[in-house]
C-alpha cells in the first residue's frame, strides 16, 4: 500500500475545487446538502485513517493492550515510517477530539444563552428584542420533553430600518433557515473542518450556500428578488 495509506488525510485537498463547482453550478439547496455530506464523509475517513495509523504505529510499544496481530511485520510494512506516523497520529487525534468537543460545547452554550435572552418575551414565532443595533437570526428549537419550537429573533433597530415588504423578506429568510434546519448543515461542516483543516473551504461554501438557499425561499415567498436583496 505504501504512501496510499495516507490518501484519506490529503484527499480533502479537493475540497476547494469541489466547493467552487458546487457554488457555481448547483441549486443552493442541493449544494448545501451535497457539500455537507462530502465534508462529513471526508472528515470521518481522515479521522479513521489517523486511528488506524495510531494503532499500527504503536502496536509494539511496551504495555500496549492491542492484540499481537496488529504488530505483525506485514501489517507494519504497509505503513511507511509506522512508528513515527503512529506517534504523530496520537497527537493529531487528540487535537481533533479537543477541537470538535470544544465546538459542540460552544455551539450548545451559544444556543442556551440565546434562549435565556428571550426570557420574559411573549411566546411568538418572532421575538423582537429592544435593541438599536440591527440584527436578526434564526434560533433553532430545543429538544426533550420541554422542547421549544424554533424562533426568529430580530431587533427593533433592524425592523425600523426596513420597509414592510423588506420585513416580510427578512422574516421569510430566517424562517427558511429554521424550516430547513440549516444549523445542522452548518454545524456538520464546522465539525468536518475541525477534524481536518483542509476542509475549511467546504465550511465556507456551506455557509454561503445556506444563505443563498434562504434567499431563494424568501424571494419565492415575497415574489421580488430586489426586495429580498435589500432586506
Amino acid at each position: 500500500m505504501g504512501v496510499f495509506v495516507f490518501l484519506p488525510l490529503v484527499l480533502p485537498l479537493t475540497a476547494l475545487p469541489i466547493a467552487r463547482l458546487a457554488e457555481q453550478h448547483l441549486h443552493p439547496r442541493t449544494a448545501t446538502r451535497l457539500l455537507t455530506l462530502v465534508g462529513t464523509v471526508l472528515a470521518v475517513c481522515s479521522t479513521l485513517c489517523l486511528g488506524l495509523l495510531m494503532v499500527v504505529g504503536t502496536a509494539q510499544l511496551p504495555g500496549n493492550p492491542l492484540p499481537d496481530s496488529w504488530s505483525d511485520p506485514e501489517v507494519r510494512a504497509a505503513v511507511p515510517y509506522d512508528v513515527v506516523a503512529g506517534k504523530a497520529a496520537i497527537g493529531a487525534l487528540a487535537a481533533v477530539a479537543v477541537s470538535c468537543t470544544a465546538t459542540c460545547l460552544r455551539h450548545s452554550r451559544v444556543r442556551r444563552n440565546a434562549w435565556l435572552a428571550l426570557a420574559g418575551l411573549p411566546e411568538s414565532p418572532v421575538a423582537v428584542l429592544p435593541d438599536d443595533r440591527p440584527y436578526a437570526y434564526a434560533l433553532p428549537g430545543t429538544s426533550g420533553r420541554t422542547g421549544k419550537p424554533g424562533r426568529i429573533v430580530v431587533s427593533t433597530g433592524m425592523l425600523d430600518s426596513l420597509s414592510t415588504r423588506e420585513r416580510r423578506a427578512l422574516i421569510a429568510h430566517e424562517r427558511a433557515h429554521l424550516t430547513a434546519h440549516h444549523h445542522r448543515y452548518l454545524l456538520g461542516a464546522q465539525l468536518a473542518a475541525r477534524a481536518n483543516p483542509l476542509l475549511r473551504p467546504l465550511r465556507a461554501a456551506v455557509d454561503y450556500c445556506a444563505e443563498r438557499w434562504a434567499d431563494e425561499e424568501a424571494a419565492r415567498e415575497v415574489g421580488d428578488r430586489r426586495v429580498t436583496a435589500r432586506a
